[in-house]
């Protein structure tokens, strides 16, 4: 195979357009070589603020990868994250701050999104229509119809489309979702998730004009118009129905996947939360403090509980979850987990053997570096993801459902084929969102 960027360009495609259609007939092992799995990946990372400078460096630990361009709309960010491309990779990377600038760049084949979340979806989704691969920071979503058009995107387009919610490639919580599998604690049940922060006040936010480093238009981009207000950018957007996504989507995504994953459930039938914002009177407009309790069919339930201003830890963790069965009980984290009895003595215990962050995922650890080997893997060789995108939105699915819930204050009850809300046109009018003119995603 010839070095030449055309040449290199039409591999990552044919491999891309064969990767969903050639797991079930060949393995790896031959898929890569049939194509040849040692040519390059030339990435792009949208959005490099805090978590994006992580998946960075993270790229380049799979082998024969670049770092072409960096877009972001905080014009501080580029000379900060020039020096950490050369360490990473030895090259320059293209400065963009408008996305759309960004796709035109042909010799780009995985772009990693790692902004604020209104812009996850249809980044994603501009970018497979682009013939990029997408590994998209969770959640996949705004709101639930963005992860139904992933969806319908990633089987029109052909393109490895994967969350980044890490864990999944946590050798220990896969071995641990084997071991149930198996029946080590019998017949799982119950799975109970948690996560708990000490997150200050974000305050009363007062209309300033926007700095100067600052492009806000683009920051906003999809999401209808509003002033600048000074406890906006950056993080606090998350508490903000017009652009983030509240705690369950911003850390509750984690350990609810996990719960789901051991437990082997998708659509729940019902979905009920009760909390609210508690701890300080601010600005902001989500929960601080929330329990949501989800059935499936099988008599099966997963309970998860935020508290996003109140620290103290469960089990000594700040996050994490535990699942209960017929035969005993297992607690599982980022780092190890550990194997009960009914009578609660320690059966096996398995530690990572690397280490992850835990309360915040900012802090990267040797998880992301897994989950972005799977992802170039997948896009290369046609490895099964660890994360497709259809189980990040019925994960993202769940923690908008306990959202809407509160939202709308009852019970709601789902299509257990699809998890749509049924009889209750109040609460499907969150069901997706008003877009700036010109910005509607369609597929």
């Amino acid at each position: 195979m010839t070095d030449k960027p055309h040449s290199r360009r039409d591999f990552i495609k044919k491999s891309a357009a064969a990767t969903a259609g050639l797991y079930a007939t060949f393995s790896a092992k031959s898929y890569a070589n049939i194509l040849g799995a040692n040519d390059r990946i030339n990435f792009a990372t949208a959005g490099v603020h805090s978590r994006g400078k992580v998946l960075v460096k993270a790229a380049a630990i799979p082998k024969n990868t670049a770092m072409l361009a960096i877009c972001d709309v905080d014009k501080r960010e580029f000379d900060i994250t020039a020096k950490l491309v050369q360490e990473s990779f030895g090259n320059r990377a293209k400065n963009y701050v408008d996305y759309r600038k960004l796709l035109e760049n042909k010799d780009i084949d995985a772009i990693m999104i790692a902004t604020p979340e209104h812009w996850h979806a249809p980044m994603s989704l501009m970018g497979v229509q682009a013939g990029k691969h997408i590994y998209v920071e969770k959640p996949c979503s705004h709101n639930p119809r963005e992860g139904e058009l992933l969806i319908e995107a990633q089987k029109k387009y052909r393109r490895v489309i994967q969350m980044g919610n890490q864990q999944r490639s946590a050798p220990t919580s896969i071995q641990a979702v084997k071991d149930i599998s198996e029946g080590i604690i019998g017949d799982v049940y119950y799975g109970k998730a948690w996560y708990a922060n000490n997150r200050a006040t974000i305050g009363t936010g007062k209309v300033v004009p926007v700095p100067d480093w600052l492009d806000w238009e683009l920051w906003q981009g999809p999401a209808p118009r509003e002033e600048y207000k000074d406890n906006y950018v950056h993080y606090n957007w998350h508490w903000f129905w017009s652009w983030g996504t509240g705690e369950i989507n911003n850390n509750g995504t984690h350990e609810i996947d996990i719960c789901r994953w051991a437990m082997g459930v998708e659509f729940p039938k019902s979905v009920v939360s009760s909390g609210g914002r508690f701890h300080f009177n601010d600005d902001w407009q989500f929960y601080d403090t929330q329990n949501v309790n989800y059935e499936f069919e099988g008599n099966k339930m997963i309970t998860w509980e935020g508290r996003s201003c109140n620290g103290f830890k469960q089990h000594d963790r700040g996050r994490g979850v535990t699942l209960h069965g017929t035969k005993g009980t297992i607690m599982l984290d980022r780092n190890m987990y550990t194997v009960f009895d009914n009578d609660g003595n320690t059966v096996k215990e398995v530690k990572e053997k690397g280490e992850s962050a835990t309360t915040n995922t900012v802090g990267g650890g040797f998880l992301t570096d897994l989950h972005l080997q799977n992802f170039a893997n997948a896009i290369r060789e046609g490895e099964r993801q660890n994360s497709p995108i259809r189980d990040g939105h019925i994960t993202n699915l769940l923690c908008h459902l306990g959202n809407i819930s509160q939202k709308v204050g009852r019970k709601l009850t789902l299509d257990t084929s699809n998890g749509r809300i049924l009889k209750d046109r109040k609460a499907m009018q969150y069901w997706s969102r008003e877009y700036a003119p010109g910005w509607e995603m369609k597929v």
